[in-house]
């Protein structure tokens, strides 16, 4: 049996770091297992399908390394893989679902059915489902004769197609990460399957879709637990029992404080993307950042993403997707539900960007810099200003501030630090270094650091009370790796123009 699993979003809009985890334990899983893993658009719900979502999921996977096997953009042998390309497909399931008794035509219009949920509202059931209890109550195959139906039916009257839920029923399936589940049928009710303008809903259509692309294991979050019962009744009803998929569902990523389910609006309150990539809305033009344009590498970023709700059992904390691949097991996901720590998220980046060669991140810093109208002189220089500073970054971003000074030269100074212990002695030590330094034949930041050092002694001053205007005149604040690399990097001639900039200020 190949493994294949399947990534099944929605296109509505931003894809949720929740719903990225959901695809990255499906990609680790079937990798892990040398399967397949399919991308499977999900846009049965046209009222709420939004231009460009689709293209968007497809890009965010791709940044993090997680390319489908199959999907809309690279076609398999189960294309199409659009739900709403395979409309007419549904149908014919949903109609077999009829005519073998585990469905029902149901003619209700949208005003009876408000009807009915105001008619049986009760303080012990304040929202009235369409259920056992009223079924046969309402304008349905099950209430009218046969004959009434078909007349309905010939008139063309608009209706949806309702499963049938049994009375009296233990539905029972085992999940991979919480064991046996159990769920009582009368709880449930009669879920539309097949709606009015012909498009399957989410019920049918997963089952349908699962079956035909040979999916054998699907993983999803946990919030749809209360539908998994309605799937195993629709995989017994279709006859394919013995071919459902093995389910996984997958814990919550909660609020950093534990207190529910981590969503967009909780990122912007506390100020962390929750969305993988950048996403506009085109009907609001309301704007959410990503992780990728915050600054985050998407090994860092699916890094994160493994190890929320998920342990290797290890003390390794940092995984690259191939270690990722080789320790993944579904049974080591947890079922409680996991924290989002924006801090830890930054910690495994800063991990990432320091264990990175530089020539991996020299086109991102590159854009970075050319994006902020930094000039670069060559790539060689740059490659070595990101190793000289990446062990100071947390973000990408970071290597704006942290590396801009070796290409442009500072204009502000943080005077403020300098002034309260500046004396005449300091202003003489320094004006003595660019002299030593115009006469320096070898630049090196060790020389640069001997010399430094012999004219502090010379000048009676400690090297502590004199680094700090040197950091400050090479860079233009307090940050900023050791100062006698900065120097080596700038050179001798920025060097002593730096040196005597800030001398003129003070």
């Amino acid at each position: 049996m190949t493994v294949r699993t399947r990534f099944a979003p929605s296109p509505t809009g931003g894809l949720h770091l929740g719903g990225v985890r959901t695809a990255l334990f499906s990609y680790l899983f079937a990798k892990k297992h040398q399967g397949k893993f399919i991308l499977r658009i999900e846009d049965t719900d046209q009222n709420r399908f939004v231009e460009g979502a689709e293209e968007y999921i497809l890009n965010c996977l791709d940044w993090c390394g997680i390319s489908p096997d199959e999907s809309p953009f690279h076609q398999g042998e189960y294309a199409p893989y659009r739900q709403s390309e395979r409309k007419e497909i549904y149908k014919k399931y949903a109609l077999q679902l009829v005519e073998t008794g585990h469905a029902y035509y149901a003619f209700d219009t949208p005003a009876e059915l408000e009807e009915m949920r105001s008619k049986y509202k009760t303080d012990s059931n304040p929202s009235p489902q369409y259920d056992l209890h009223v079924r046969m109550k309402m304008k349905n195959s099950l209430s009218l004769n046969a004959e009434e139906t078909q007349t309905l039916l010939q008139n063309n009257t608009p209706y949806v197609i309702r499963l049938l839920i049994p009375s009296n029923r233990t539905i029972q399936f085992k999940d991979l990460i919480r064991g046996e589940i159990s769920n009582e049928s009368h709880l449930l009710d009669d879920k539309v399957l097949l709606k009015a303008d012909g498009m399957p809903t989410y019920h049918l259509a997963v089952v349908v879709d699962d079956y035909l692309m040979k999916i054998t294991h699907a993983f999803r979050g946990e919030e749809w637990l209360p539908s998994a019962p309605i799937h195993i009744l629709l995989w017994e009803y279709l006859g394919w029992q013995n071919d459902m998929p093995q389910w996984a569902h997958l814990p919550l990523i909660l609020k950093p404080d534990g207190n529910g389910k981590l969503s967009k609006r909780d990122g912007e309150r506390l100020g962390f993307p929750v969305f993988a990539m950048n996403w506009t809305n085109p009907e609001t033009s309301e704007k959410s950042i990503g992780f990728k344009e915050i600054g985050f590498l998407p090994e860092a970023f699916i890094n994160l993403l493994a190890l929320l709700g998920w342990s290797s059992g290890l003390e390794q904390e940092i995984f690259s997707k191939e270690e990722l691949i080789e320790q993944f097991a579904i049974e080591k996901v947890h079922k409680g539900g996991a924290k989002f720590d924006y801090e830890k998220a930054k910690w495994i980046n800063h991990e990432w960007i320091k264990k990175s060669e530089p020539k991996h991140l020299l086109n991102t810093v590159k854009n970075l810099y050319d994006a902020n109208q930094i000039k670069i002189e060559s790539e060689n220089k740059l490659l070595e200003v990101i190793s000289l500073v990446k062990e100071r970054c947390h973000l990408l971003n970071d290597f704006i501030m942290q590396g801009i000074y070796f290409f442009q030269t500072p204009t502000t100074f943080d005077v403020e630090a300098v002034k309260p212990k500046w004396n005449d002695a300091k202003l003489h030590f320094f004006q003595q270094l660019i002299s030593t330094l115009k006469n320096t034949e070898e630049w090196s930041a060790t020389h640069v650091e001997t010399q430094f050092k012999n004219l502090a002694a010379d000048h009676n001053i400690k090297i502590g009370e004199l680094q700090m205007p040197f950091r400050i005149m090479l860079v233009g604040g307090k940050y900023g790796p050791s100062v006698f690399h900065i120097a080596e990097l700038l050179g001798s001639e920025k060097t002593i123009q730096r040196i005597q900039n800030l001398l003129n200020v003070l």
